[in-house]
């Protein structure tokens, strides 16, 4: 593994760092490359990539204290690039594929998952207004069979109502009319005319009749014989 570390550091007594250690700076930097070995040794693959602030630190602190006898303070320590040995690489990539296919995998199943669902809603709802629908419609047509049932009685009601009271200003009108033998005559004609229409075959008159007005009154339909069809 090759890692890339920035040390920014600053001389605080010039007399040790001209004599404290040979070589100031190579020594800095070999210490820097033991301190990061020891540190990144404790740590596993993950933990070293997704770490840098916490390496950065415990760096600091070490090499503060080693340089300090060489007249030298180590400010701040960065970890400027960490390379993983091309085989980890390839096996970082396939493993980051595999899990970026995992989650397509699980988006695409809950994205069918949740269609399913919005489409069995649809058809229940689409179903539950049907039968809504369905159910006014046949209302509807109650009421409006029940209503037309109700208009054809009080029609038919209304018209033998009306018949009746013709009947009455008819019989009434020839009562107060005081009509004569000859007007009576036509109107005995006009009820034997009435009584035999129809299906009737036979009319009886009954002997006992004497005036023609009498007749008119008394005659009766007795019998009525029917040819079969």
């Amino acid at each position: 593994m090759r890692i890339d570390t920035v040390v920014f550091f600053q001389i605080t007594d010039p007399k040790l760092f001209a004599y404290g250690v040979e070589n100031p700076i190579m020594a800095i930097e070999n210490l820097t490359a033991t301190t990061l070995r020891n540190i990144i040794g404790d740590l596993e693959l993950d933990e070293t990539l997704t770490s840098r602030e916490t390496i950065n630190t415990k760096m600091r602190a070490s090499l503060d204290i080693a340089t300090d006898p060489w007249g030298i303070k180590v400010n701040r320590v960065e970890l400027k690039n960490i390379i993983p040995p091309q085989a980890i690489q390839d096996a970082m990539e396939k493993q980051m594929k595999a899990e970026r296919e995992r989650r397509e995998a699980i988006l695409r199943a809950e994205g069918e998952k949740k269609s399913t669902i919005l489409v069995a809603e649809g058809k229940k709802e689409s179903a539950i207004l049907d039968a809504e629908a369905e159910k006014q419609a046949a209302i509807l047509r109650a009421e409006a069979k029940r209503e037309a049932t109700v208009k054809e009685a009080e029609g038919q009601a209304e018209a033998i109502l009306k018949i009746q009271q013709a009947n009455a200003d008819g019989l009434r009108f020839l009562k107060e009319a005081e009509p004569d033998a000859a007007v009576l005559q036509i109107k005995s004609l006009e009820a034997f005319a009435k009584a035999a229409d129809g299906k009737a075959t036979k009319i009886i008159i009954p002997s006992e009749i004497q005036g023609i007005a009498g007749l008119a009154k008394s005659v009766v339909e007795v019998a009525a014989d029917v040819k079969e069809q």
